[in-house]
């Protein structure tokens, strides 16, 4: 029994047998029981875990609603604003030759990419915000922001009205590098991991529940009604309003006064940096921390920004490929979402979860170059199985990369720049999803699906080879 605490435990040798064996127990245990509590979770993580499946359950409950309501605005926007816009989508279309078809998916792309622009924007701002005033009363305000934004398209008679909605939604959306800094405060340096992983389960989950019901009212609604997107919008807003409360009444404060910076000017001097992107690239914002720990951010930073940019760009064209190519009618679409939304869950939720601190890059390093023969796999791919086994390796590698790469610059940064850090981080992570679309559909539509697949995987080689050269 002894040597079995002692396993588990990894820090407690097993007593000599020559010692009493009452004593040997008696003082195992008390060893056990110090440690066991240090490697506990904070109660606090598991409420910004439910906060966050909250948030992404309304988040994702509109992505199959979206052609519906595209063609509902095309029918009946009094505001003029759907006929402006799909003239310039239009022209987009006939540029790459795209088919006259996809001009709804490509407006949904576009209306993506503004999303995450306003994201990219909104989190080093409200980062900063955090790390002077704390974490909950930002964090509020952003869960009120996105509640608000629900409502706003539970009124959207018109097209600009359902943009308003999307950009309130948007500028609100700096709540998940909020909730991550929330979990950096409250956590160890081993148990952090695991929560990063726990943000990692909240998002395959609210990628699998939320769309399933939306594809239900998708089904189900009467869309010859003029207001048949009122339910789905108002369960959103219900979903949203349930976040805001969790966040009220459960939710403590995790970074302490004395902990906050000192001036908002201060905490705030990158948000005049935003036009500058050379200066987010480069953490110019976080000061008094040594070079090294500067380097190793700008290096993770840009390992980021060029993972997710080349993988959102293949990740948005998945649909045009399985429909162009295979034929898959929306629910094939769904079962192979459904199937790499199940892995990716299971694996946030059994193995990252329990990655040890030191291994952390090690798997970062794994989960980037397998990527790239997922890639390549869908590209070559000309029947469903070789296309599952790439969208398999492709959700294998999407269980560990994001959530490894945050909980490795989690560590960097002063208790007080905390947010600052993670801010800049996922507004990196924003960008890279607001132009790697654009740049895949041209490429798609420009030279075809095997070129483009092919070719975005090798290109995965680099950030996994400069993680791996990175001194992290």
């Amino acid at each position: 029994m002894a040597e079995l605490r002692s396993r588990h435990n990894g820090t407690i040798a097993v007593e000599k047998e020559s010692q009493p064996s009452n004593h040997n127990n008696n003082k195992l245990d008390k060893e056990l029981s110090k440690n066991g509590n240090a490697e506990k979770s904070d109660p606090m993580i598991y409420i910004i875990f439910v906060s966050l499946l909250f948030d992404l359950l309304a988040f994702t409950i509109i992505l199959p609603l979206l052609p519906s309501l595209l063609e509902y605005y095309r029918q009946n926007d009094s505001s003029g604003l759907y006929a402006v816009l799909t003239d310039r989508v239009r022209w987009f279309q006939q540029l790459l030759g795209a088919p006259e078809r996809y001009i709804s998916v490509l407006f949904g792309g576009f209306l993506g990419s503004m999303f995450s622009f306003l994201q990219f924007v909104a989190s080093p701002i409200v980062g900063g915000l955090s790390d002077y005033y704390g974490r909950k009363p930002v964090l509020l305000v952003c869960a009120a922001g996105i509640a608000l934004s629900y409502l706003i398209w539970a009124c959207s008679s018109n097209f600009a009205l359902f943009v308003l909605a999307r950009f309130v939604g948007g500028i609100s959306k700096g709540n998940i590098s909020l909730c991550m800094s929330v979990i950096t405060d409250v956590s160890s340096v081993k148990t952090r991991g695991r929560g990063m992983a726990l943000v990692g389960v909240a998002f395959s989950l609210g990628f699998i529940v939320g769309p399933m019901i939306g594809a239900v009212f998708a089904i189900f609604s009467d869309k010859s009604g003029s207001a048949w997107f009122v339910l789905p919008s108002l369960l959103a807003f219900g979903l949203a309003a349930g976040d805001l409360l969790v966040l009220s009444f459960c939710l403590r404060e995790t970074l302490p006064k004395e902990k906050r910076v000192k001036e908002i000017s201060s905490a705030l001097s990158y948000g005049l940096q935003l036009l500058n992107f050379q200066a987010i690239f480069r953490f110019a914002a976080i000061k008094n921390v040594p070079k090294k720990d500067i380097e190793a951010l700008r290096s993770i930073g840009l390992i980021y920004f060029l993972y997710l940019f080349l993988y959102s760009g293949l990740e948005f064209t998945v649909t045009f490929l399985m429909y162009h190519k295979f034929g898959y009618t929306s629910m094939d679409q769904a079962k192979m979402f459904l199937t790499t939304g199940i892995i990716m869950t299971l694996l946030q939720g059994s193995v990252v979860r329990r990655l040890p601190e030191a291994k952390i890059k090690g798997y970062a390093i794994f989960s980037l170059y397998l990527i790239v023969p997922a890639f390549v796999l869908v590209g070559l791919a000309e029947g469903s199985r070789m296309l599952y086994a790439g969208m398999t390796l492709f959700a294998i590698s999407t269980a560990f990369a994001v959530t490894c790469l945050t909980t490795l610059v989690s560590k960097y940064g002063n208790d007080d720049q905390k947010g600052s850090v993670l801010g800049i981080f996922r507004s990196l992570g924003a960008l890279a999803r607001a132009l790697g679309p654009v740049v895949g559909c041209i490429a798609f539509w420009c030279v075809g699906s095997r070129i483009t697949y092919i070719a975005g995987g090798l290109l995965l080689i680099y950030p996994a080879m400069a993680l791996q050269r990175a001194r992290i």
